[in-house]
């Protein structure tokens, strides 16, 4: 399947989105609970792409590490790179069917363990990886969840076109 023009401009959109969430909300919107940080809503351009393709949603997550990098350093630009995992496999999930908030609940898991494993690249204790980060990831994860589906909501009734589903088996990637 290959990435259209319009995939592309929605692509860039929340491309740019995913990198001014962490530049603009830098110390706003930022909760920090050592060694745990979150940006409220830097889940939500992931999370939108899902709705579009597997290749939008890797090039906003690739842009999602990129803006972390810049604002927080290493160590969260690897966590936000993990967008690019659960966001191509959210893709995947919804272009087979699934609704978002199943594809959201779905990767929930996916996203908090793949930061964790992250995390302990980089010499955090199991206990850090797996209680404060991964647990912190997952309750993130369901708040950007919320927001992304009251906005994907509005998205649609609005008539915003977000994404294309194929047909096939919903269990099938």
């Amino acid at each position: 399947m290959r990435m259209t023009m319009k995939d592309l401009l929605y692509g860039a959109l929340l491309t740019a989105l995913a990198l001014l969430i962490p530049l603009a909300f830098q110390g706003w919107l930022q909760v920090a609970i050592p060694p745990f940080s979150a940006t409220l809503a830097s889940h939500l351009p992931s999370m939108l792409a899902m709705t579009i393709s597997p290749w939008v949603a890797v090039l906003v997550g690739l842009g999602s590490g990129f803006g972390f990098f810049v604002t927080l350093g290493p160590i969260v630009a690897m966590r936000a790179l993990t967008h690019v995992l659960f966001g191509a496999i959210g893709a995947k999930l919804y272009q087979r069917g699934l609704t978002l908030w199943q594809v959201l609940l779905i990767t929930l898991p996916i996203h908090a363990l793949a930061e964790a494993v992250v995390v302990m690249l980089f010499g955090f204790s199991l206990y850090q990886a797996l209680v404060i980060i991964g647990l912190g990831t997952a309750l993130h994860h369901a708040a950007d969840s919320a927001i992304t589906l009251a906005l994907y909501g509005s998205l649609r009734k609005a008539g915003v076109p977000l994404g294309v589903r194929r047909k096939g088996p919903v269990g099938q990637l």
